[in-house]
């Protein structure tokens, strides 16, 4: 499996962006996804999942990010609404193996990283 993470930007505080992964070999509907992300200094945290038919988010992020998958794209996006300055970071879509969806150590592939940067 690779993934290939794209979309990210510079936008103002309440901007929106769309972050897609696209996934080639096997399809995202055969695994669970996530989004992580990981600010300078500070560890990979945990954004976004989504296991079948259920969604997962931190707290900081529900009701302005939006995970969703393209089965026919085999592609995986997060939609950013509202965004702040704390989401500044670097942006990275993961493969889940095995253990909790919240920890980076769960995660057995990731795509390359998209920056986002929310001016203030």
């Amino acid at each position: 499996v690779q993934l290939q993470a794209s979309g990210g930007g510079l936008v103002q505080t309440g901007g929106s962006l769309r972050l897609s992964c696209a996934a080639s070999g096997r399809t995202v509907s055969s695994y669970v996804m996530a989004w992580f992300r990981q600010a300078p200094g500070k560890e990979r945290e945990f954004v976004a999942a989504m296991n079948g038919g259920n969604t997962h988010y931190r707290d900081s992020v529900k009701g302005r990010f939006t995970i969703s998958r393209d089965y026919a794209k085999n592609t995986m996006y997060l939609q950013m609404n509202s965004l702040k300055p704390e989401d500044t970071a670097v942006y990275y879509c993961g493969r889940h193996y095995s253990g909790s969806l919240y920890y980076s150590q769960s995660y057995d592939y990731w795509g390359q990283g998209t920056q986002v940067t929310v001016s203030s």
